[in-house]
C-alpha cells in the first residue's frame, strides 16, 4: 500500500483520538463563542466608556467593532484552512486560541474606541477557533459518524452563541465592563492549554505533500457538490440573518404591551437557538444512516415551509413555536454541510474548501441583515419572511437536483486522487 492509499485509508477509519479530539473541540468551542459574544449587550456602554459621545455616533462604532471581526474572518478563513492542510489543524486551534487569549484581555485595556475596533479586527483575523474546530473533527472522525460529530460540535457552538449574551448581561455589574473580557481572555487561555496538552492528530507526511502540491480547489474532481454546499451554507446563514434586524419591531406590531416587546423579542431569538441545539446532533445522525443529501434538501424546505405562517401570525407564542421548529429544522444544516464537502474532496484539501464554506457562511451572515433590513424598511416585514421563505424552497429544490444519484453511497466515496498509486 503506497502513503496516499495508507492516507485515504486512514481519512475514511479516522484518527484513534477522534472522541477525545471532539470532546476538548467542543467545550473549546463553546468557550471561545462565549467569550467571543458575551460584549454584545455591553458593548454600545463600552463605546461610550471610551469617549464616544454622540447617540448615532456610538451605534455606528458599535456596528464597526462587532462586524470587523466577521468581515476580517471571511477573508482569512481560507488562508488558515490551507495552512491547517499542510502544517496540522491542532496548530490552528493553538494558534487562534493563543490571539485570542491576547486580543480579548487587551480588549479590556483599550484607551480609544480606534484601538477597540482594531482589536476586534485582530480578533477575526487570528481567531476562528470554532471554524477549526470543524475541519479537525471532519478530518479525524471516521466518516460514518462524521455528521453526528459535527453536530454534536455544532450544538457546542450554537450554545455558546445562546449563553454568551447571558453571561455579558450579567458579569460587568458584577466586575465591571474592563474586567469581564479580562475574564474571558482567562477563559480562552484555558481552552488553549486544553487544546495544547489533550488534542492528538496523527502525523500525515503524504497528506502534507499533496497539500503542498494540491493547490486547493484544483485538487476537487467533482466540483458541483462542493459549489451547491457553498451556496447552502450562504442561504441558511442569510436565511437565519434576514430576521433578526425586523425581529423587534415585528414583535412590536402584534404584542399590545409595549414593556413585554424586548423579553418577547429576546425569545423569540433565542427558540431558533434552542431549536437548533436539540437537533443538530439528531439530524447529524440521521443524516449519517440516511445520506446527507435528503436530510438538507428536507431541512431546507421544512423551514422554507415554516416561514410562511410566521408572515401570518397574530400572536407572540405563534411566533415563538414557529422560530422553535425553524431552528429544528435547519439545526442539522451545518454538520451535514461540513460533511459533503469533506466526503466529496481530497483529504489533503479538506481545510482549504472548509474555509471557503466558512467565507461564503461569513458573506450570508453579513448580507442577511443588510437585506432583510432594505426589505423590511421600504417593502415591509412580512415581505422578509415571504421572500426568505422562496430562497429557502428554492435551495432545497436546487439540492435535490444536482445530489448524487447514489446519495447514500457517496456519504462513503473516498476521493479518487487519493487512491491514485
Amino acid at each position: 500500500m503506497t502513503d496516499t492509499q495508507r492516507d485515504a485509508a486512514s481519512a475514511g477509519a479516522g484518527s484513534i483520538y477522534w472522541r477525545r479530539n471532539l470532546a476538548v473541540s467542543l467545550i473549546g468551542s463553546f468557550t471561545t463563542i462565549v467569550a467571543m459574544t458575551l460584549l454584545l449587550p455591553f458593548l454600545p456602554l463600552y463605546v461610550e466608556e471610551l469617549g464616544v459621545t454622540d447617540h448615532a455616533a456610538i451605534v455606528q462604532w458599535s456596528g464597526i467593532a462587532y462586524g470587523a471581526t466577521f468581515l476580517a474572518a471571511a477573508l482569512v478563513a481560507p488562508l488558515w484552512g490551507r495552512l491547517g492542510d499542510i502544517y496540522g489543524r491542532k496548530l490552528m486551534l493553538v494558534r487562534a486560541s493563543l490571539g485570542m487569549t491576547v486580543a480579548i484581555s487587551l480588549m479590556g485595556m483599550a484607551g480609544n474606541v480606534w484601538q477597540l475596533a482594531a482589536l476586534r479586527l485582530f480578533v477575526g483575523l487570528a481567531g476562528g477557533y470554532s471554524s477549526g474546530s470543524m475541519v479537525l473533527v471532519a478530518t479525524q472522525t471516521p466518516k460514518d459518524r462524521s455528521a453526528w460529530a459535527l453536530g454534536v460540535l455544532s450544538s457546542g457552538i450554537m450554545a455558546g452563541n445562546l449563553v454568551g449574551p447571558l453571561v455579558g448581561g450579567v458579569l460587568p455589574g458584577v466586575i465591571g465592563i474592563r474586567g469581564t473580557f479580562l475574564a474571558a481572555g482567562a477563559m480562552i487561555f484555558l481552552a488553549f492549554l486544553a487544546t495544547t496538552l489533550l488534542i492528538k492528530e496523527e502525523k500525515s507526511p503524504a497528506r502534507k505533500q499533496a497539500a503542498k502540491a494540491s493547490g486547493g480547489w484544483k485538487s476537487v474532481a467533482d466540483k458541483r457538490p462542493v459549489i451547491a454546499m457553498l451556496a447552502t451554507g450562504m442561504l441558511l446563514m442569510f436565511a437565519n440573518m434576514s430576521i433578526e434586524p425586523i425581529i423587534t419591531v415585528y414583535v412590536a406590531q402584534i404584542v399590545p404591551a409595549a414593556d413585554q416587546v424586548t423579553m418577547i423579542s429576546g425569545l423569540v431569538m433565542s427558540a431558533a437557538a434552542l431549536g437548533s441545539i436539540l437537533s443538530a446532533s439528531r439530524l447529524g445522525k440521521l443524516a449519517d444512516r440516511i445520506g446527507h443529501w435528503p436530510v438538507i434538501a428536507g431541512a431546507l424546505a421544512v423551514a422554507g415551509l415554516l416561514l410562511i405562517p410566521q408572515a401570518l401570525v397574530t400572536s407572540s407564542w405563534q411566533l415563538i413555536i414557529l422560530r422553535f421548529l425553524m431552528g429544528v429544522a435547519l439545526g442539522g444544516l451545518l454538520p451535514c454541510i461540513t460533511a459533503v464537502i469533506r466526503h466529496n474532496v481530497p483529504d489533503s484539501a479538506a481545510g482549504s474548501i472548509l474555509g471557503l464554506s466558512i467565507s461564503s457562511q461569513y458573506v450570508g451572515q453579513v448580507a442577511g441583515p443588510v437585506l432583510g433590513g432594505f426589505v423590511g424598511g421600504h417593502i415591509g416585514m412580512r415581505s422578509v419572511f415571504l421572500g426568505t421563505s422562496l430562497l429557502l424552497l428554492a435551495g432545497a429544490a436546487y439540492a435535490w437536483i444536482v445530489r448524487p444519484r447514489d446519495a447514500k453511497a457517496s456519504n462513503m466515496r473516498v476521493p479518487a486522487d487519493q487512491l491514485d498509486a
